[in-house]
């Protein structure tokens, strides 16, 4: 007998069967992941690093925009070194603190400059016409000018490296930093100092006519002591200048010591003009044993700075001794007047010091007016 089987109909809900969330124990429901084609995949990550890259490039910009801002503070302060063609650099803005002419250290700076280079950039500022005006270096300028015309190496000196600062300092400012520079460096003359502040107070664009007052300026940050003997190189230079070729040689104490012998010893530049003439051939040591002769500090000289000549061409210089001599009655007493070549002397018993000297010297120059008239 055989058996049958049973056959049971089992109901299977519809919920079962679809992509429905999924309920687990505890009541909680999970999503089924979405599930995304090669093609949403590829698209997605494209997207990603498309932002990824977005972001770095404009953290590249932001840093580059920085450095320029960076770059362009430094320059405006002078702080970037460029290579800048020796034909584009002018010396035309400021009148130069050393005298042209021979230079005897020059060749000791192009041999550093040969073996070691260029250790300290020139300063130059910028022109509107592309070209440069120099401002501090005008020996380091001057050496490579000469090592490119010896040596021909364009390559190598055909351009320096200089501080570029663009326009915007005054010129008394610029002056002013041309000045310290070589008071740093303390190897400047007291006579070519001298001559600076001449200088300057000859330029009408400056607004300072007085050589004092253009020291006050020039050498603000030089002691009280060295501004007075740049005052009183001013008077040998004014005097002398055009009369000797190595006035920037005098030693200070020298220079004081022609000074104050060029304000006692009536016709000494007429003497000195006399004693120099015709000498083409002098030396640096020629001139200044001269100079020491007719100071009193006699050294061994050749023939020329002996005493007899100097001797000789004070005789030569000297004026015919007439003088004129009178008195006069003021409310301080009694007064003297000598007149004489090249001299107008008063006595009186009165401290002229304590006078403004602007006013002493324009009652000077009305009595002097008053005199030509």
């Amino acid at each position: 007998m055989s058996k049958k089987r049973r056959m049971f109909d089992i109901d299977i809900p519809v919920e079962v069967v679809t992509d429905g969330p999924k309920t687990f124990p505890a009541g909680k429901l999970v999503e089924a992941p979405a599930r995304r084609g090669p093609m949403a995949a590829a698209i997605a990550e494209t997207a990603g690093a498309s932002r990824d890259r977005q972001e770095i490039e404009a953290q590249i910009r932001a840093e580059n925009d920085a450095l320029a801002h960076e770059h362009v503070r430094l320059k405006r302060l002078g702080l970037v070194v460029e290579l800048i063609p020796l034909d584009r650099i002018g010396m035309q803005k400021l009148v130069r603190d050393r005298k042209k002419g021979l230079d005897y250290e020059l060749k000791e700076l192009k041999a550093s400059i040969q073996e070691l280079g260029l250790s300290n950039p020139i300063r130059v500022e910028a022109r509107a016409d592309g070209g440069y005006e120099l401002i501090q270096g005008y020996r380091r300028l001057s050496a490579f000018r000469e090592l490119l015309e010896e040596t021909g190496d364009a390559e190598r000196y055909g351009a320096i490296p200089a501080a570029v600062s663009h326009p915007g300092d005054s010129l008394d400012a610029l002056y002013r930093k041309m000045v310290d520079e070589n008071l740093v460096r303390k190897d400047i003359s007291f006579a070519e100092m001298a001559m600076l502040a001449l200088d300057y107070a000859r330029d009408p664009d400056t607004g300072v006519d007085d050589p004092d007052k253009a020291v006050a300026v020039l050498y603000k940050s030089a002691g009280y002591q060295k501004r007075s003997y740049i005052r009183t190189f001013i008077r040998v230079v004014e005097r002398l200048g055009g009369e000797l070729r190595f006035v920037e040689e005098i030693p200070r104490a020298l220079g004081l010591a022609l000074a104050q012998k060029l304000d006692e010893v009536d016709g000494l530049v007429l003497m000195i003009r006399e004693a120099l003439k015709d000498w083409d051939n002098r030396s640096v040591e020629d001139e200044l044993n001269l100079l020491r002769r007719f100071t009193g500090d006699i050294p061994d000289g050749d023939d020329r700075t002996s005493p007899a000549v100097v001797k000789q061409a004070v005789a030569a210089t000297r004026p015919a001794k007439a003088k004129t001599s009178f008195q006069f009655d003021r409310r301080e007493g009694r007064g003297k007047c000598v007149a004489a070549r090249g001299k107008l002397e008063i006595q009186l018993d009165r401290d002229f010091t304590t006078i403004d000297r602007r006013r002493l010297e324009q009652a000077v120059r009305m009595m002097l007016d008053q005199l030509d008239g």
